[in-house]
Order: C-alpha cells, then structure tokens, then sequence
C-alpha cells in the first residue's frame, strides 16, 4: 500500500480505536461548536426560502470543508501530521461508543420500569416526541435510532475519510450535523432546511448501504442470520419515507429478528413509515443486541476504509 493511504488507514484506524476506549472529547467538542456557530448563522440568515437555505448551507459546510483542504495541502509531506491530524479527526467525528452508551442506557431504564427517564434519555439519540410513548414505542424508537445512527454517525464518516481524507471527514460531519440541526419539516426549515437535508441524502446514499450490507453480514454476532438480514433489506429497505435510513433500519430489523417502523411524531409533525421486518415487536433486552451488531458494523466499516483508503 502507497504511504500516503498507509497514513490514511492509520489514521482512521487509531482515531476508532481512540473513540472506542475514550468516546466524545468531555469539553469543547468541535462538533458542539460548529452547531454553536451554525444556529448563530442561522438566527441572522435564516428565510423561508430555498435558496437561502441553500447558501446557508454552502457557507456553513464550505468554511468547514476548507478547513479540511487547508490542513491536507499543509501536510501533503508531513506523514505523521497527516495522521495525527486525521486520527484527531476522525474521532472527533464518529460517535460509536456514544451510541452505544446511550443505547444500553436505555436499555437499563427500559428494563427497570423508569419510563419517565427513558422518555427523557430518547432525546440523546433522536428528535422524537417521546411525551406519550410506552416501553414498546420507546424500545423501538431506540432501536432504530441505534440502526440509522450506526450508519451516520459510524459508517459514513469513516468511509468519507477513507475516499476523501480530512476535508472528507470534516464536511460530511458538517452536513451531517446540519441536517440533525434544520432538515426536518417543520414550518420554519421545510423550505430553508431543503438544501442542508437533501445535501445530507445524497452523502450517505452509499454508505447507508454498505451499513445495510455489513449489518446482514455480522448478524450472527448479535444472535441473528445473514439471509433474514439480507431479506428484510432488499424487501423493506426502500419503503422509508428516507432513502438512507431504511436501508440501515430494515437490515438491522432483519438481522434482529424484529419488526420496526410505524407513525413517528417530530415537534408536532406526524411521519407514517412502513412496516419493516417480519419479526415480533422489540423488547428492552433487543437494545442490547442492537448495540453489540452497532458495533460489529462499525468494525467491519471499519475494515472497508481501512482497505479504500486513498
């Protein structure tokens, strides 16, 4: 392997492994920043207006995908900078152990009957109203959060960094975070917010699949087998209202054995999704195997950049 992706593996190799024993810097994560910085821009920016939204995002992604390229160029022959800098990078922008921690979390308060605090914890893995949800619809809101999680916050990140180096990691986070910021379809960013979330579908178009593709694959390390896995993918994958999320979801229902999807509620919006899967309702104790098949894809994503690394 040319040196310049030795670095590049490298770096994506010890910035996972530095996320797996350390998870989120505690202060000052530059992720938090960013959003800092962004709603700031928004406040004065913000029209309901698609263009608008469009040259918002492009600012608010572009400064931070510059970055990137500014420090690539600066280390173009400084190997151990390169991966320093992308090893910092890359765990900087993934949020596997995160994940995972919140998903057992809320496995603990599931199974322990403490539905106020587990509707409360919902909120640290995704922007559904959890006011009227039970133990049933909190267990599968977790759980498919933990699937689609896996691919945006795991997946993309890492294979972003292994085709298109720093500035790879750095903008897919930026668009990534945007998208959690102002892509829903709420009154005030259904047409501002238009650019950032479908800016934010086409860059997890692929690596959304190949989290599907790697959840069929290491199903059997959660209890689960590859064919159910591959089934419920190519039968369910496109019939989320995203593009992306249900090919994660209906591959993890699959490997899992379970069924997921149903009507969703997000700041008073109401979303119907599909069934997807042929299994039972998930219970508590499927977080957890949602979260030990997390991290297997994680790994095998892992093993993917490592091996396309430019």
């Amino acid at each position: 392997m040319p040196l310049r992706q030795a670095v590049t593996a490298a770096g994506l190799i010890t910035g996972f492994a530095a996320d797996t024993l350390f998870g989120d810097p505690r202060r000052g994560h530059p992720v938090a920043v960013f959003g800092t910085a962004a709603a700031a821009v928004e406040r004065r920016w913000w029209a309901d207006s698609k263009p608008r939204g469009a040259a918002y995002t492009a600012l608010c992604a572009g400064t931070v995908t510059g970055l990137g390229l500014a420090a690539q160029a600066a280390t173009r022959r400084r190997p151990f900078a390169r991966f320093a800098l992308t090893a910092v990078a890359t765990w900087v922008v993934l949020g596997g152990r995160g994940l995972a921690t919140e998903g057992r979390e809320m496995a603990r308060l599931l199974e322990s009957g403490d539905l106020p605090a587990a509707r409360q914890r919902l909120s640290h893995l995704c922007a559904r109203d959890a006011t009227e949800l039970d133990s049933a619809e909190l267990t599968r809101a977790a759980t498919e959060s933990i699937a689609e999680n896996t691919s945006d916050a795991v997946v993309a990140p890492l294979l972003w960094g292994a085709v298109a180096g720093l500035p790879g990691l750095l903008g897919y986070r930026a668009l990534n975070t945007l998208d959690a910021m102002v892509g829903y379809r709420s009154p005030r960013h259904l047409r501002f917010g238009w650019a950032s979330a479908r800016a934010d579908d086409l860059v997890n178009l692929l690596p959304s699949r190949v989290g599907a593709l790697s959840a069929a694959a290491c199903a059997p390390l959660a209890g689960g087998r590859a064919r159910s896995s591959w089934k419920a993918w190519r039968r369910y994958g496109s019939l989320h209202p995203s593009p992306n999320a249900g090919q994660v979801e209906a591959a993890f229902a699959g490997a899992l054995d379970l069924r997921l999807g149903g009507t969703n509620s997000y700041g008073g919006e109401v979303e119907r999704r599909g069934t997807l899967g042929d299994g039972r309702a998930p219970e508590p104790a499927d977080l957890r195997r949602a979260v030990r098949l997390s991290r297997a894809v994680g790994i095998a994503a892992l093993a993917v950049a490592a091996a396309v690394a430019r």
